[in-house]
């Protein structure tokens, strides 16, 4: 496609965002056919993916119960201003939980609760705490209507969503995690027991060792796929930091849904993530998966390695920092070819403070790393480190060059494949403003200098044809 194009597009863009406007998301996204690093939407262009992702935005969280509303069209408003596009819709396995495990600031938190569940607490009997068992024969109409809504409405938005299906951290890392789980037989009238080996900790759930327990997954699955099939901008993770003992069930749930699609009209992406603890970035590569967030082995954290279209990789700081980030890590994951996405602790309600601002740098800088890409050819564009003295280079050789400066200063460039002459661009991460400089002439390696203190980002795209 050409620059011409490219503009109007992006003029067009930024028209919508004046009037205060987005266009919808656009898909199903299915891997980019040319360069697999990124998804394509309806119309064939790459998509970066980027955005910030808080654990309350499907289920309603917190200290009383029921648990205070989560207000969902708020959070899309602040998406919207931040430029993002992609959220990770988390689920929540347990209706109540002591959290002091996660945090310490939770201690003086004894219970927290999380509503509503995907099964009807229909009894008879009660569970182990106190209300009515669980029927995990009977899906709960309130959670996929909630379910369908929120996707529906960051599609309108132009936000994709990746609905998380399973959660596997809690039942690791949360003391009372078990007696609290709907699989629980104490907890359910069906006498689904999730714990054979009877160790208290019920990880069995997540390993295709009950058919019990694998056939009301699925079943789950299925409502959740009847659900949202039809909206384009879905897409599906499995779960969120299992146990390495998950893989086979993992890959399981990822080919069952699969097929489950093949027969729908739309078919969507599906993603599985860093295994906690333990768990090795070569599971999620060798899996049937479409997307991975790995975990920092490699230098996903520090210095990305460059993505090489295996899979489309979601750099994920939940999985590297837990909550954690910076300006610099959002620009060398995306000129690495990755799509970077924040764990944000938004209004913290779950964990960590309300809207702190030592992380609106990565906000900032996500959505500054979206614009810049919906300007470009990002499908033409591939990891050419070599080709920039700072090593942080996407590229696609004598078109379209975006590179970060970490310490700013001076960068050289090597625009050997460039016949004619580049148009010259600088991005201050700090404020997101754009400074045009002239333009460079292609044939050789150029030294280029950043007009302002401190890291930077320069993009180079070729004023002819």
């Amino acid at each position: 496609m050409s620059a011409t194009l490219y503009a109007c597009g992006a003029a067009a863009l930024a028209a919508l965002a004046a009037a205060g406007e987005r266009p919808p998301a656009s898909g199903p996204l299915r891997i980019h056919p040319a360069n697999p690093r990124y998804f394509a939407d309806a119309s064939g262009k790459a998509v970066l993916l980027v955005g910030s992702h808080t654990w309350n935005n499907l289920l309603d969280m917190g200290a009383a119960d029921p648990p205070p509303r989560f207000d969902f069209d708020a959070y899309l408003d602040w998406m919207a201003k931040l430029n993002h596009n992609f959220i990770r819709l988390w689920a929540w396995e347990l209706p109540s939980w002591d959290p002091s495990a996660n945090n310490q600031s939770w201690s003086q938190r004894k219970r927290y609760f999380a509503a509503p569940q995907p099964w009807l607490r229909t009894g008879p009997g009660n569970a182990l705490d106190g209300k009515p068992k669980f029927d995990l024969a009977k899906l709960n109409p309130e959670y996929f209507e909630r379910l369908r809504t929120r996707v529906e409405a960051a599609g309108k938005r132009g936000i994709y969503v990746s609905i998380m299906l399973f959660e596997g951290w809690c039942m690791q890392f949360i003391a009372d995690a078990w007696a609290n789980h709907p699989f629980n037989p104490a907890n359910n009238v069906n006498g689904v027991n999730g714990d054979p080996n009877g160790d208290g900790k019920g990880l069995e759930i997540h390993e295709l060792a009950v058919k019990a327990v694998t056939a009301v997954q699925e079943a789950y699955v299925r409502k959740v796929i009847d659900t949202v099939n039809g909206l384009d901008n879905v897409l599906y993770e499995i779960s969120n930091e299992n146990h390495p003992p998950s893989t086979e069930w993992q890959y399981h749930i990822i080919r069952f849904i699969k097929d489950c699609e093949k027969s729908k009209p739309k078919q969507h992406p599906v993603g599985m993530t860093f295994q906690y603890k333990g768990g090795s970035n070569k599971t999620l590569f060798d899996s049937p998966a479409d997307w991975v967030s790995p975990n920092p082995d490699g230098g996903y954290r520090d210095d990305p390695p460059p993505a090489d279209g295996r899979k489309v990789v979601l750099n994920d700081t939940d999985h590297l920092w837990g909550i954690g980030g910076n300006a610099a890590w959002v620009w060398k994951s995306v000129t690495r070819g990755h799509n970077p996405l924040f764990m944000d602790p938004y209004d913290g309600l779950i964990l960590g403070g309300r809207f702190e601002a030592r992380f609106e740098p990565v906000r900032r800088n996500l959505g500054y790393a979206l614009r810049l890409a919906r300007r470009l050819d990002l499908a033409a564009m591939t990891p050419q480190g070599a080709l920039a003295s700072s090593k942080y280079c996407l590229a696609a050789p004598g078109k379209a060059y975006l590179v970060y400066a970490p310490d700013g200063g001076k960068v050289t460039v090597d625009l050997s494949a460039a016949k004619g002459s580049l148009g010259i661009e600088w991005l201050d991460p700090k404020t997101g403003k754009m400074e045009k400089a002239g333009a460079v002439q292609g044939g050789a390696p150029r030294e280029l200098a950043a007009p302002f203190q401190g890291e930077a980002v320069l993009v180079l795209t070729a004023t002819g044809p």
